[in-house]
């Protein structure tokens, strides 16, 4: 289908690198820590055996895959930078993903993707961050997946199974991926113990481009007059012996166009959720709500010519923790009007993981993931793909 063949011509680039984790090094090393200034540097190794069982629409693409790639995380290396400056705080971070996959045809194509290079300032006042870094829309959607360090859904007809990057985790199916961009992003702590708000000046994005696919020979140059305001919300706290984290979170753009005959685009969304921890337990429930956002990446990579219509995704999931050992369950939907694909459609995962823990460094993994796509409104768009992953993580 040539749907099909254009969501792998946009989604095979972008795995290159496609994840990374926002939150702090698991374990950083210390390289430098004299006269109020540190440097230090933490990393992520990963690699899985991905075994995939896809079927899609007719008979020609059904096939049962074996891999040797990363999981849901590329690997990167990060450094880390500190420095006390009187009654300031300075920071910064620059984190290089790679992927360690080749392509057949084009021999050594790992590639460095820099998806972090920040500075911060910071005092009693609050921080302002300047520079590239994850966006807050869906932020803590993803970065509180339970199988963050797994692998999740490898879809063939986004071009996963086959590609050189990274799998999708829930992406997609749940919650859309949070793109890394320039911004001016200003973070308030110390409101209340355990409350925090971000607020951001992000780069605007291109979402009402004419389908280049279409041949209607309009002369047009997207444009925005403001930039895309996002922003997120959060509160901690402790309830009858649970561990209780809470989150709103948002993005608001619109793209215009000098063509009066192509419509404006005005993009907003909101994530939300919840994780409950207590004992060995974990329990989290997230999900978003949007209207002419890309419902895969929240900065419209691969730049599909967008609409005013809806996506909406729900991700539950579960985890119970026993000495070195964890297993998570998961389940997610997105319902896309037609933004994704171009097609209405809805995509689904189901998973279950086990995670092994041998050391503060070492992890094993191994993880069941059942991915699905209908097509709505007639449409011949299909998958049902089943993924067997076994991998090893290790991390400083």
């Amino acid at each position: 289908m040539n749907k099909n063949n254009t969501a792998v011509r946009l989604f095979l680039p972008l795995s290159l690198g496609m994840l990374g984790c926002l939150q702090p090094a698991f374990a950083d090393i210390k390289l430098y820590d004299k006269d109020d200034t540190t440097f230090s540097t933490d990393g992520y190794f990963n690699t899985f055996y991905v075994n995939s069982d896809v079927n899609r629409e007719g008979e020609t693409l059904d096939r049962r895959q074996s891999r040797v790639k990363m999981g849901f995380l590329p690997n990167y290396i990060g450094f880390n930078f500190g420095k006390k400056v009187d009654d300031l705080t300075l920071g910064g971070r620059s984190s290089f993903w790679v992927t360690i996959n080749d392509g057949e045809q084009d021999g050594t194509s790992t590639a460095i993707d820099v998806r972090q290079f920040y500075g911060t300032v910071a005092s009693d006042w609050g921080e302002v961050l300047i520079g590239k870094d994850f966006g807050l829309f869906a932020r803590s959607n993803i970065f509180l997946d339970e199988l963050l360090a797994g692998f999740g859904n490898a879809s063939d007809t986004l071009g996963l199974v086959d590609g050189k990057g990274v799998s999708f985790g829930n992406i997609g199916t749940g919650y859309p991926y949070p793109f890394p961009t320039s911004q001016i992003t200003y973070r308030n702590n110390n409101l209340v113990d355990g409350l925090r708000i971000a607020v951001g000046l992000m780069d605007p994005i291109d979402t009402n481009q004419i389908d280049k696919d279409a041949s209607n020979g309009l002369d047009d140059k997207a444009y925005q007059d403001n930039p895309r305001y996002e922003s997120e919300v959060s509160y901690q706290f402790d309830l009858s012996g649970a561990q209780i984290y809470s989150w709103v979170n948002g993005a608001y753009q619109t793209s215009k166009n000098t063509n009066d005959q192509v419509e404006d685009v005005t993009s907003k969304g909101l994530g939300y959720g919840v994780q409950a921890k207590f004992g060995g337990f974990s329990l989290t429930g997230s999900g978003f709500a949007a209207k002419g956002i890309n419902p895969f990446f929240t900065n419209n990579a691969g730049e599909a010519a967008l609409r005013n219509v809806d996506s909406r995704g729900v991700l539950l999931q579960g985890s119970y923790s026993w000495g070195k050992n964890r297993l998570a369950l998961s389940a997610g939907k997105t319902e896309d009007d037609g933004n994704g694909l171009g097609t209405p459609a809805d995509y689904s995962t189901k998973g279950i993981a086990y995670f092994r823990t041998i050391n503060d460094n070492l992890k094993l993994v191994a993880e069941y993931n059942l991915y699905q796509i209908d097509g709505r409104d007639g449409s011949t768009l299909s998958e049902d793909t089943d993924t067997l992953a076994l991998g090893a993580v290790l991390n400083w």
